[in-house]
């Protein structure tokens, strides 16, 4: 009977793995390759035609004592940190106040979801629509003439806008479900207590939803730090690199200055940015989080 038990046992293993291989082979060749492949690529150089040569810290040194460097590290906080900010706070509103079962909730979450479903391509040229300082609604509606994405004072706000409107829906739905796990009593309680909705909001369902809020904060900004495709079709990282940020950056030294090498430790510094500000933010979660433990 043992040894019965022992043999189904491992076909189940053998079978979990056979469902998992594909996956795994992917995870490898796609990614984990790639990862040493550029790293080992950010010690060289090479423009994808010539012989690669190994050249040491020689990237690393031409990365930090770039000019635009400075410029371009302040447009990525600035823009990861506003789309982080507007991109928790303002889905976190909405999911609250859908939450009350107002009238005509599905609508509203349909509504709010529709535009993170829809690709980043066809996103950006409309909204450069949009923004277009002659033609555009935006200025009709306001009645003024702002060059948004023409202007350097206008440019990199008018990019954030366009990504809290698309990071709305996706992180209100996580918000919605976390106010499905929150304890009713609690909420009942404070209102019998007499706390109104902001007390109760404030006091008890933001403590209580913490843990939702730290990991939306999170992937936001994480997700915001390697902002490309927007940049991409709606400004090119000007005017003047007022929207040039690091992955905008990789890119132009990747494929349109080819050196690839220097492109690789961009990438590497980017990755030490997260990780540290990951890291940070995972140390301070007990601050943050209501009955956080190790």
């Amino acid at each position: 009977m043992k040894n019965y038990l022992s043999k189904i046992l491992n076909e189940q293993s053998w079978t979990g793995y056979i469902f998992i291989l594909p996956a795994l082979v992917g995870t490898f060749v796609f990614i984990i390759i790639p990862i040493f492949c550029s790293f080992g690529l950010s010690f060289t150089k090479w423009d994808l035609l010539n012989e690669i040569k190994f050249i040491g810290l020689q990237n690393y040194k031409d990365v930090f004592t770039e000019p635009a460097l400075l410029k371009i590290l302040i447009n990525t906080f600035v823009y990861a940190i506003s789309t982080t900010i507007f991109g928790v706070i303002i889905p976190l509103v909405l999911a609250y106040i859908i939450n009350l079962k107002i009238k005509g909730s599905e609508f509203f979450k349909t509504a709010y979801f529709l535009p993170f479903v829809t690709p980043m391509i066809v996103i950006g040229i409309i909204w450069e629509w949009i923004f277009d300082p002659n033609i555009g609604i935006l200025n009709s509606i306001l009645n003024l003439h702002i060059n948004w994405l023409y202007d350097t004072n206008f440019a990199m706000p008018a990019l954030i806008i366009v990504s809290v409107w698309k990071l709305i829906g996706y992180n209100m739905v996580i918000f919605l479900s976390g106010f499905s796990t929150l304890n009713n009593d609690l909420l009942e309680a404070s209102k019998i207590d007499g706390a109104n909705e902001y007390e109760t909001f404030k006091y008890v369902t933001v403590p209580l939803l913490s843990p939702t809020i730290f990991f939306v904060v999170i992937i936001t900004a994480i997700s915001s730090f390697q902002v490309f495709d927007l940049i991409y079709v709606m400004t090119q990282g000007g005017p003047l690199d007022s929207t040039n940020v690091l992955v905008y950056s990789i890119y132009k030294n990747a494929f349109e200055y080819f050196n690839i090498g220097k492109a690789s430790a961009l990438a590497y510094v980017l990755f030490a940015i997260i990780l540290v500000l990951t890291l940070f933010q995972w140390h301070i979660r007990k601050k943050l989080v209501y009955l956080e433990k190790d």
